[in-house]
């Protein structure tokens, strides 16, 4: 963000862009280089130009393009471009805030965000130069993107994190509300695992055997009780592991052959053998099944720490939503 002159601040007119600003000033000479970019916010003591949002907006652009395939060019520039120049307003607040209250972002600690990045996606620095550039962004300005992050993560930190409090009475409320499940009768309630083979290559018998290996050796922690839902999140290939395998009530006429002969002789609590299916192995823990009643789909001790986590990032999202507003409230800010 380029720093505005209290010349500008003072008299300048709103529409008045950077070329008529320099020729007004009498940098004639100035003008040729200047020609192509102009003011398009004022915040604060600070200006946001028309190439910081060009420059930026690229890679926006193309997510949405990605996504709303009926919208015209026009129409979604357009969209890139205000979300863009929103986001880089409230990045300004920040770095101002951040500035004000004398905490700063060290370019060691940018390098090190850049390099644990890159590490993460296991790219070496050529590599995720190019990547970058693919996804319409530049190393410079994705370090700028890096030092923002840190700005923000230390002024949450300091003005939002430490005043955000979670309850035992908060997780348990929201445990009664969100862990135990109404079940009608002749309904089975179930968690499941799932292990899929490679049917790709040339040996499909040598994958599956180790994936029943792999199949096997999960389904004995789960047998030896270790928490369903952790080993499910951890290890199944099935789309409910992102909910520990909770697939919810199935009657036995909902279930194919293989399941229903799994898991009709089981009584809740017990782990049923594991099956083959087309595309791999499975197994299933039956929480409730047969009666009506109600039951809990994970025990609150094994629950309470991801409740806890889960409320803590909802009222984080909440308490930013307000100190971004109250930020912007108590700023001078004027779209050109």
């Amino acid at each position: 963000m380029k720093q505005i002159p209290t010349f500008f601040r003072k008299y300048a007119h709103p529409f008045l862009t950077l070329p008529v600003l320099f020729i007004a000033l009498g940098f004639h000479h100035s003008v040729k280089a200047e020609l192509v970019d102009k003011i398009v916010a004022v915040v604060n003591s600070d200006v946001i130009t028309l190439s910081e949002v060009e420059e930026q907006s690229t890679g926006l652009y193309r997510t949405l393009a990605r996504k709303q395939t009926n919208a015209s060019p026009f129409e979604l520039m357009q969209q890139a471009r205000e979300n863009t120049l929103n986001s880089l307003i409230s990045q300004l607040l920040i770095s101002q805030k951040a500035k004000q209250s004398n905490i700063q972002a060290s370019e060691e600690e940018i390098t090190a965000a850049y390099e644990t990045t890159r590490s993460r996606a296991s790219l070496n620095p050529a590599e995720f130069r190019k990547k970058l550039q693919e996804s319409g962004t530049t190393e410079e300005s994705y370090r700028k993107t890096l030092k923002m992050q840190i700005l923000q993560n230390k002024l949450l930190n300091s003005d939002v994190r430490a005043k955000i409090v979670i309850t035992d009475q908060m997780i348990l409320d929201y445990y009664n509300s969100n862990y135990t499940a109404t079940i009608e009768e002749g309904s089975y309630y179930l968690l499941q695992m799932g292990f899929s083979w490679d049917n790709t290559g040339n040996d499909l018998s040598a994958s599956k055997e180790a994936t029943y290996k792999k199949a096997k050796r999960v389904y004995n922690l789960a047998k030896s009780g270790q928490e369903f839902k952790a080993l499910a999140k951890q290890f199944s290939d099935l789309p409910s592991a992102s909910d520990g395998g909770d697939i919810g009530t199935f009657t036995l006429d909902d279930m194919a052959p293989a399941m229903r002969s799994a898991v009709e002789p089981m009584s809740p609590g017990e782990v049923s053998e594991i099956i083959e299916t087309s595309s791999g192995y499975q197994f299933f823990k039956l929480l409730s099944g047969g009666g009506d009643g109600t039951v809990t789909t994970s025990s609150y001790e094994a629950a309470k720490d991801e409740i806890r986590e889960r409320l803590y990032q909802e009222k984080l999202k909440e308490a930013y939503t307000v100190w971004i507003q109250e930020l912007q409230d108590q700023a001078y800010i004027q779209k050109l």
